[in-house]
């Protein structure tokens, strides 16, 4: 057996209310001028930083959006520019995790985490940035977070709805990471224990929200996810996801949920190892319909025609996804790309 293995340097602090730490994490890195970044719709939660952070913030830039537009993103860097901040501090989901990726992608600096969803998008050197209808995607050392504080206390109030998404999102990462070019021993012992955790996390989450060890496996199979992702090569599922977003500005989330099933569907069958890890770790014989029956039975979107595509979106989505190659267990023609989207934009499983 050969492989190989580059482990990313990443320092992880974990554990019910590990949030107060982050005075302590600043100083470890020794920052002193913290701009805190959040969504709109979790700025008392920035404030809350903010205040623990004390004279280490710098102030508060509260409009991260989905996908990092380049206006907020160009917005954002300004603001980091007229604070004097030497870091920034991203307490939220991917989109305010991107914004510090954006930010630290300009200027080098060192961006804090504190991730409050399961996108796992913390945990990867990956960046993106949406501009004139088109999201453009990358791999920087120089954007991986230097220190990601998870704690399961935050992620209680997430809305079921938002948590099983945001889940299978991170399903995703494991999943094309199993069947990657660069797939190794390593990744795949993530992979199999990340998909088993969220899988067995995400039901009980949906039966009891308060449920704090299921929130606790939730955060831990994401962080593993994220990990998962950061050390493998993307492949057709996230090349979509990444249209579909950047173009149509469909949610990311939920695009991912919808479009996992199918994809899988499609390469699996290419991929027999990774079939079987998955098998194990979610306990069944076939993984599409167990993916696909699990997120419509908690209450996830079903359809990518839900999410606001349409028929007439089809073609510029396969344009742009056989626009440029990708790493993919099995080559996709161009019908069987378009009859996979129009399965999934009518929510009909694919034989």
């Amino acid at each position: 057996m050969t492989f190989t293995y580059e482990a990313l340097p990443m320092r992880v602090v974990f554990g019910s209310g590990s949030l107060r730490q982050l005075p302590q994490e600043a100083q470890r890195l020794g920052l002193r001028r913290l701009l805190v970044l959040s969504t709109p719709g979790q700025r008392a939660l920035a404030e809350q930083a903010a205040a623990l952070l004390g004279d280490a913030c710098a102030g508060t830039f509260t409009e991260a959006r989905m996908h990092v537009p380049v206006e907020v993103a160009e917005a954002a860097r300004a603001a980091a520019r007229a604070t004097g901040a030497d870091g920034c501090l991203a307490i939220g989901g991917g989109s305010t995790v991107g914004l510090g990726k954006a930010i630290a992608l300009d200027s080098g600096l060192p961006v804090i985490c504190v991730p409050t969803t399961y996108a796992g998008s913390e945990m990867t050197p990956v960046w993106g940035l949406t501009e004139h209808g088109r999201k453009r995607t990358g791999r920087d050392r120089a954007v991986l977070p230097r220190s990601v504080v998870y704690d399961p206390d935050l992620t209680v109030g997430l809305p079921v709805d938002v948590s099983v998404t945001s889940g299978f999102n991170a399903v995703a990462h494991a999943v094309e990471a199993l069947y990657a070019p660069d797939a190794s021993p390593i990744v795949s012992a993530m992979a199999e224990e990340a998909v088993r955790s969220l899988g067995t996390a995400l039901p009980a989450i949906a039966a009891d929200p308060l449920d704090t060890d299921a929130r606790a496996d939730a955060l831990r199979g994401a962080w593993l996810c994220g990990a998962c992702l950061g050390a493998t090569t993307m492949s057709l599922h996230h090349k979509l996801c990444h249209i579909l977003g950047g173009t149509f500005d469909l949610p990311h989330a939920a695009t991912h949920t919808v479009l996992l099933p199918y994809v899988a569907a499609l390469n699996l069958p290419a991929a027999p190892e990774a079939d079987q890890s998955l098998r194990r770790a979610l306990a069944t014989d076939d993984v599409p319909d167990h993916l696909a029956r699990t997120s419509a039975a908690l209450g996830a979107p079903r359809s990518l025609s839900q999410l606001g595509l349409t028929e007439a979106d089809l073609d510029e989505v396969v344009t742009q996804a056989r626009a440029q190659p990708y790493a993919n267990p099995r080559p996709i023609t161009e019908p069987e790309l378009r009859s996979l989207l129009r399965d999934a934009l009518n929510g009909t499983l694919a034989p």
